[in-house]
């Protein structure tokens, strides 16, 4: 039984939905929870469920810990690369050859898609097991057994929603696969009926679960029923708006409505039920001077482990930290050579910067002009965009989130700081003088907008740049905020209680509240939640897939055939050009993914998406 359980664990293509490397499976298995699992001598306790549980998270939190790439699918970051590493799923490889840029991205995730199989695999193991245990189990264990079988069926709920969210209908698979050839011929599931199975896992998760999760790291019936309401919130979206790629999918006005409505009371619940509050209240903290950085709003350390365990923090996956092999990459991935010799492939791009209102009006503020510094009065010109005077009194989250020029990190090298670095675009490691100082400039070619990333990056030192110990969220009350505003607006218009929590999340930067003017009616309620979207979840990975799901695309990007959008810098330079005298099928193939055509050539019932034929 024992080799046989190996072999469960070590299948390397489920007819090609789960192929990974050997060397990919021991990475995986990085925990150990799950490598010797004899049925003779394992599943016999509450330990050994836990322990098995320990895996399927091992094997699911690299599927979303590093999710801030896909927003690059958005306008408003760039990505120029990873640090995801090939053939090492705990260091990225899910993610490795992923294409992160705003058109064209469709036909780079095969690997992720095989990836997301992998979670599958490991959670139904998971689940199939404990569910025995439930047979024989003594009366005081079965709620604990059942609570992890509710986990196991919460992570791969998850895995299934992004499946579905990226692919449309995908072969469902609820039991372990003991060889290729019982799905070697396997179709491709109804989106529909897909959704279902999600739906049943997030409600079992949501009935068996604690109210408060055992520790860090693992959830409860806030997170599923968060996700739940997620789930019902984009299948709203596809009904609402179409998504025309899939052409198996029927949008249905009134499922958009049972959905709307099902995922506010799901939201609802989360918001009012479980005691959570947005992180130090949501309120704004102290906010340093223009160029320093002494003290930041609290925003900024929202993404930082002092955040660990937060209630905000609905779900997110832990990491190791320094010596353990399974730290985040966060500060290699937004972060200049400068600090620990990070690589800055994760950016912000210029546009973003206009977002930002005014802590005054709290509306926008006229638009940023892109300048040469070398031009005369460039660095005092009001609204230059290299002047730093053109960034006072804006949203307190726009410090706590992108650099400009002047503004000040802590240098890191070999866990030792090494003092203020000023982000001046375009100086890279230059000696400058700043009233009086004298300081070398941030190291980083990374950025081609004139701003960096301070979200996420590391104010301190002791550790390197792939040993970070902060949890990413997968799941945040702010969003789930937002998603209960969008949802009772697209059935009922702007709603008291939802415009009050959209005032919260603003008020952490610092804002004003709504105008009631500004919200007066459902398109104007819309634009101030997209608004905030855009601001609070900036680089977490939402953008790409909101702009899907509400066919989007053409409203940033331009129609077909159109000039397309240029995106530029702080010095007024062209920078990259998307969606330039595009034709339909491009946009089409960016709202729905490609399915592998290694997948399709192993099973040949596996059909092709629209787009992709």
């Amino acid at each position: 039984m024992k080799n046989l359980t190996q072999k469960i664990l070590s299948i390397s293509a489920l007819a090609g939905l789960l192929l990974c490397t050997s060397s990919c499976v021991e990475d995986l298995l990085e925990l150990e929870p799950t490598t010797e699992l004899g049925a003779n001598a394992f599943w016999k306790t509450e330990a050994d469920a836990t322990f098995a549980l320990q895996g399927a998270y091992s094997s699911v939190r690299p599927l979303f810990d590093r999710d801030y790439y896909f927003s690059g699918h958005g306008e408003f970051v760039r990505v120029r690369g990873t640090s995801a590493t090939n053939n090492n799923l705990q260091r990225g490889d899910a993610y490795h050859n992923g294409d992160y840029n705003p058109v064209g991205y469709g036909d780079n995730f095969d690997k992720y898609y095989r990836y997301l199989y992998g979670g599958v695999n490991r959670t139904n193991y998971v689940i199939e097991n404990v569910t025995k245990m439930l047979e024989t189990a003594s009366p005081s264990s079965r709620e604990n057994l059942e609570a992890i079988i509710g986990e196991a069926r919460l992570l791969r709920g998850m895995v299934y929603f992004r499946l579905i969210s990226m692919w449309g209908d995908v072969p469902y698979i609820s039991q372990v696969v003991y060889d290729n050839a019982e799905v070697s011929d396997i179709t491709r599931t109804p989106i529909a009926q897909v959704k279902d199975s999600i739906m049943a896992d997030f409600t079992y998760a949501y009935e068996k679960l604690p109210a408060k999760a055992p520790v860090v790291g693992r959830a409860a019936k806030p997170a599923a029923l968060a996700f739940r309401g997620k789930m019902q919130l984009y299948w709203a979206s596809w009904n609402r708006f179409g998504w025309p790629e899939l052409t198996t999918f029927t949008p249905s006005a009134a499922e958009a409505e049972a959905a709307y409505a099902g995922a506010a009371a799901d939201f609802g619940s989360v918001i009012n039920d479980y005691g959570l509050t947005l992180f130090r209240n949501g309120e704004p903290g102290e906010i340093d001077s223009l160029g320093q950085a002494e003290k930041l709003p609290n925003y900024y350390y929202l993404f930082t482990p002092i955040a660990n365990g937060d209630p905000e923090i609905i779900m997110s996956f832990t990491h190791g930290g320094t010596g353990t092999g399974q730290g985040e990459e966060l500060m290699r991935d937004v972060a200049g050579r400068s600090h620990e010799g990070s690589q800055a492939w994760v950016t912000p791009r210029y546009e973003i910067a206009d977002r930002y209102q005014s802590t005054i009006t709290g509306d926008f503020v006229d638009p940023l002009i892109p300048m040469n510094p070398a031009t005369a009065g460039a660095r005092t010109k009001p609204n230059s965009a290299v002047n730093p005077q053109s960034y006072r009194n804006r949203d307190y989250r726009m410090k706590a989130s992108i650099m400009w020029d002047y503004e000040k990190s802590v240098g890191m090298i070999s866990l030792q700081p090494t003092g203020w670095v000023p982000f001046i675009y375009k100086t890279w490691n230059q000696p400058v003088t700043i009233d009086g100082v004298r300081y070398t400039t941030y190291n980083t070619d990374g950025s081609n907008s004139g701003y960096v990333f301070r979200k996420f990056l590391r104010n301190y030192a002791g550790q390197g740049r792939s040993d970070g110990n902060y949890n990413f969220p997968v799941m945040r009350l702010a969003d789930v905020y937002l998603m209960y505003a969008e949802a009772t607006n697209a059935i009922k218009g702007p709603q008291a209680d939802a415009i009050e929590l959209i005032n919260k999340i603003r008020h952490r930067g610092n804002l004003p509240p709504l105008d009631p003017a500004d919200v007066a009616g459902q398109d104007a309620f819309f634009d101030a939640i997209e608004q905030e979207r855009i601001v609070e979840l900036l680089g977490e990975g939402h953008r790409g897939f909101d702009l899907r799901r509400w066919r989007a695309l053409e409203r940033v990007w331009g129609p077909p055939y159109s000039e397309g959008v240029w995106r530029i810098d702080t010095h007024g330079a062209n920078q990259q050009r998307y969606f330039q005298n595009t034709d339909e099928r491009t946009y089409q193939q960016a709202y729905i993914f490609r399915i592998p055509p290694g997948e399709r050539d192993r099973n040949p019932n596996l059909t092709q998406n629209t787009p992709w034929m």
